[in-house]
């Protein structure tokens, strides 16, 4: 995995110049929804299977190179055998609202991203998995509310995406063959 792994700064600093019209986390959520289905459209062409796109963007942008940076991290995390994803969420310096909106934003991504790439069509999950699923719905329909003595709670929601979308894509996910390359 790479020692630099894409920030959830540097890549809403990416989108914004990319003009994308997507959140940070948003996106990485869709992401990781679209590789959790078994969609794999490769670092370059992922915005378009996850049908984003910007007329203002032109393909030398750096923002691009670090979207296929993110791609390739995201993959390599989800395929991890040490368990090393993580939602892309705002750092910790930042306010606990705006985190636990951008965790909300995440799931939402993810669900769609999930869409995106096919599930349901070709995928079958456990009684534990669709039980995740729900879950994640009821985060992404919601709003959480976070006080600022809510640290703990939003760390144990986090908590619990992270390794929902782990079991998903260890149910759900790209036969373990084809979760190599790129």
């Amino acid at each position: 995995m790479a020692s630099n792994p894409v920030t959830q700064p540097e890549l809403a600093a990416a989108l914004a110049s990319l003009r994308l019209g997507v959140g940070a986390s948003e996106l990485h959520g869709s992401l990781a929804g679209y590789l959790c289905a078994g969609g794999d459209a490769g670092a370059r062409a992922f915005l378009t299977a996850l049908e984003l796109e910007s007329d203002d963007a032109h393909p030398d942008d750096p923002g691009h190179a670090l979207l296929a940076e993110l791609y390739s991290q995201c993959r390599l995390q989800l395929a991890d055998p040490e368990y090393g994803f993580e939602p892309l969420l705002p750092p910790a310096s930042r306010p606990l609202p705006e985190r636990c909106d951008a965790l909300v934003e995440w799931c939402r991504g993810f669900l769609g991203g999930l869409g995106l790439g096919g599930f349901g069509a070709r995928n079958a999950v456990s009684g534990e998995g669709a039980e995740i699923l729900h879950d994640f719905e009821a985060i992404a329909s919601s709003e959480l509310s976070c006080e600022d003595d809510d640290e703990a709670s939003l760390t144990e929601v986090s908590e619990f995406v992270r390794i929902g979308v782990l079991l998903l894509h260890a149910e759900a996910g790209p036969a373990p063959a084809s979760r190599t390359g790129h």
